[in-house]
């Protein structure tokens, strides 16, 4: 191996060392915030990014409009959203509306712990849900619980893996 490309490989393991360790004490740091305050420090979707891309080993894509990760072979484009599910939050937590202008055509849902840290990934198909959300209200479009994305979604990741 070259002196460059070796230099490069160091500096790479290097720097996700780096952000790995501040993923780490960004968890540390809002279950602490949580636990004093009762408040939610809103780095959600910043940790499902981070999580899906390293547990199902994808692409980030950095300066795609909508996209958040591609597949190892660039056919699977990926929303990335994350939801914390606390013991005592809402029986019906809804996942928030969908950016439908982007060019993703998987939802990653990473869903945490009260810790911050991951316990599941399902990946949903964007025709399901634009199924599914044409069924619903226009006010409504955009917005569904947790429990539905899990219901027509298909879990690829989970903590036991």
């Amino acid at each position: 191996m070259s002196s460059d490309l070796k230099n490069a490989a160091t500096t790479q393991n290097r720097d996700t060392y780096k952000v790995s360790a501040i993923i780490e004490q960004t968890r540390l740091v809002a279950a602490d915030y949580r636990n004093t305050t009762g408040h939610a420090l809103p780095v959600t979707a910043e940790l499902a990014r981070f999580d899906a891309v390293e547990k199902l080993k994808l692409r980030k894509q950095e300066n795609t409009e909508g996209v958040d990760a591609v597949s190892t072979d660039g056919d699977e484009r990926f929303l990335i959203k994350g939801r914390v599910i606390f013991k005592a939050g809402k029986a019906r937590q809804k996942l928030g509306k969908l950016n439908f202008d982007g060019d993703w055509n998987f939802l990653l849902m990473v869903i945490y712990d009260a810790d911050y840290y991951p316990t599941a990934i399902y990946k949903i198909d964007r025709k399901i849900i634009e199924n599914e959300l044409d069924k619903t209200p226009e006010d409504k479009r955009g917005s569904m619980t947790v429990a539905k994305y899990k219901a027509i979604g298909k879990e690829v990741w989970t903590i036991e893996s």
